[in-house]
C-alpha cells in the first residue's frame, strides 16, 4: 500500500496524496524565495478583512504580529519549510494557524490562484526596479570608460573587417544606447506588472464584500496619480502570465545586448587586437598554457544569453496550448523566471565591474585606427564634393586601392600623379583627407563619430548616469 503525505487538503479527498506525488508536485523548494511578498500579500489582506468586518481588530493584530514572528524566523533561517505543505503560501499559512487560531481566517475570499498571481508581481515588481538600477551603474561604467578614453581612435569594423574610424568612446555608447532601450522597456513592462489580481479568487471572483481597491494601495499598486489598479477579468487575472513571458523577452534582450558587448571585449583583449587589458581578477589562466589569460567573465556573459533564451521559449511553450483559467502547469512559470531575472543581475553586475577593471591599450588603437585604408570612403566623399557622382567616385576609390596593393604601398603614399591617373579630379589638396583629426572633425552629423558631436554625446551622458 503507498504511504500518503500528511499534506492538508480539503474535504473532498479521504487522504492525502501519495509521497511521491507529494514529492512530484511540491514547489516550496523554490517558490520559498516568493516569502516576503507572501507576508506583504497577507497582512494587506488581513487589513481588508478588518475593514469590511470579517476579522475583528483583536484578529487583525494577532495575524499581523503571527506573521511578522515568523518573517524574522525565515530570515534568520530558523523557518523550516516542509515539502509536503507543498508551497510558500500553505507552509506560511500552516504556521501562522497553529500559533495564532485566528490564522485560520486569513485565506478568507482569496485562493492560492490569486495569491501566486499577487506574490509572483510584487516579487517581479521589485527585481525590475533592481534590474533597472543595475543597468544604468553598468552605462556609467561604459561612459565612464568612454569619457576616461575620450581621445582615443579605433577602426570601426563590419564583417569583422576594417572599415571606418571611429572614436572607441563612440563605440561604447553604442552599448549605452543599447541598455537604454532596455532600461525604458523595462519602465514599460513595469506598468502592467504593477495590477493587483488579489480578489479574483480562485477564477470568479469571491460573494463576499472584499475591497479590492484597498488591498491594491496597501500593496503599492498605483499609478502615477495614487489610483489603484485592478486586474479587470478574474479569469484572466489567475490565468495571465504575460507580466512574466514579457519581462523574460526584455531580459532576452538585454542578455543579448550583454552578450554583444561581451564578444568585443574578447576580440579587443586577443593579441591579434590588443586593444585593451582586463584585470586578472575577471580572466582565468590555462590548466596547461601558463601563458593563457582567458576572459572568463566576458565568455559566460555571452553563453548567458543562450539559458535566457532558452527560459523564454520554455514559458511561451508552456503557455500556449493552457485553456483557461489556472492549470497546475503553471507552477513551472517560476524557476523561469527566477533563473533569468538572476541570471541578467548578476551579468550586469559583472559586466560593469570588468568594464571598471579595464585598461585601454591606447598606442595600439592609434596605430590600428592610423591605417589609411579607413579613409577610403572619406576619399570617395572628397571626388563627390568635386562634383563626381558617389558610383563613379566609389569605383575610382577602389581602384586607387587595388593600385596600392598592387605597388605595395599604403594608400597616402600614393603619388598625385597616380591618384590622377585614376581621376583627374583628384588634386594636391587630397593629402588632407588622411588627416585623421581633420577626418573626425568633419563628422558633425547628429548620431555621428565625430570629434565635437562625441564630446556632446559623452557630456549628455555623464549627466543621465551619474
Amino acid at each position: 500500500m503507498k504511504k500518503t503525505s500528511p499534506v492538508s487538503r480539503s474535504g473532498r479527498f479521504g487522504a492525502g496524496p501519495g509521497a511521491d506525488v507529494a514529492q512530484f508536485t511540491e514547489s516550496v523548494s523554490f517558490d520559498w524565495r516568493l516569502w516576503q511578498h507572501d507576508l506583504l500579500g497577507s497582512m494587506a489582506h488581513a487589513t481588508m478583512l478588518r475593514k469590511i468586518g470579517l476579522l475583528t481588530k483583536a484578529e487583525e493584530i494577532a495575524i499581523v504580529k503571527g506573521l511578522e514572528a515568523i518573517g524574522r524566523e525565515i530570515a534568520s533561517g530558523k523557518f523550516r519549510w516542509k515539502l509536503e505543505l507543498e508551497d510558500v503560501h500553505m507552509n506560511i499559512e500552516a504556521e501562522l494557524t497553529r500559533r495564532v487560531p485566528a490564522g485560520a481566517k486569513l485565506h478568507t475570499g482569496r485562493s492560492r490562484n490569486d495569491q501566486v498571481a499577487l506574490d509572483m508581481r510584487l516579487w517581479l515588481r521589485d527585481e525590475l526596479c533592481e534590474l533597472s538600477r543595475e543597468i544604468r551603474l553598468l552605462q556609467k561604467s561604459l561612459v565612464f570608460l568612454g569619457a576616461k578614453n575620450a581621445e582615443v581612435l579605433i577602426p570601426g569594423y563590419t564583417h569583422v573587417q576594417r572599415a571606418q574610424p571611429v572614436y572607441f568612446a563612440h563605440h561604447l555608447l553604442a552599448y549605452v544606447e543599447m541598455l537604454d532601450r532596455d532600461y525604458h522597456r523595462l519602465s514599460e513592462c513595469f506598468r502592467r506588472v504593477n495590477v493587483c489580481p488579489l480578489g479574483s479568487g480562485a477564477i470568479a471572483g469571491s460573494t463576499l464584500p472584499l475591497d479590492r481597491e484597498l488591498v491594491a494601495k496597501l500593496l503599492g499598486f498605483v499609478d502615477a496619480k495614487g489610483m489603484p489598479q485592478l486586474t479587470q477579468n478574474s479569469m484572466d487575472a489567475v490565468s495571465d502570465r504575460d507580466f512574466a513571458v514579457e519581462s523574460c523577452s526584455i531580459a532576452a534582450l538585454l542578455a543579448m545586448h550583454l552578450s554583444r558587448l561581451a564578444e568585443d571585449l574578447i576580440l579587443w583583449a586577443t593579441a591579434e587586437f590588443n586593444f585593451i587589458s582586463m584585470s586578472d581578477a575577471y580572466t582565468t589562466g590555462s590548466s596547461l598554457m601558463p601563458q593563457k589569460k582567458n576572459p572568463d567573465v566576458a565568455e559566460l556573459a555571452r553563453g548567458k544569453a543562450a539559458r535566457v533564451f532558452g527560459n523564454l521559449v520554455a514559458l511561451l511553450t508552456l503557455l500556449k496550448g493552457l485553456p483557461m483559467t489556472y492549470n497546475r502547469d503553471l507552477q513551472e512559470d517560476k524557476e523561469r523566471l527566477f533563473d533569468t531575472i538572476d541570471t541578467v543581475r548578476a551579468t550586469v553586475r559583472l559586466m560593469a565591474s570588468l568594464l571598471d577593471n579595464t585598461t585601454v591599450k591606447v598606442k595600439n588603437c592609434a596605430a590600428a585606427a592610423s591605417d589609411p585604408a579607413l579613409l577610403a570612403t572619406d576619399l570617395a566623399d572628397y571626388l563627390v564634393r568635386k562634383g563626381v557622382p558617389f558610383r563613379q567616385a566609389h569605383h575610382a576609390v577602389g581602384a586607387l586601392v587595388a593600385l596600392a596593393e598592387k605597388v605595395g604601398k599604403p594608400l597616402d603614399e600614393v603619388t598625385l600623379e597616380e591618384f590622377r591617373g585614376v581621376d583627374s579630379h583628384f588634386g594636391p589638396d587630397v593629402a588632407d583627407v588622411f588627416n585623421l583629426e581633420k577626418a573626425m572633425s568633419r563628422r558633425v552629423m547628429t548620431g555621428a563619430p565625430g570629434t565635437r558631436e562625441v564630446k556632446k554625446q559623452l557630456a549628455r551622458w555623464m549627466k543621465l548616469v551619474r
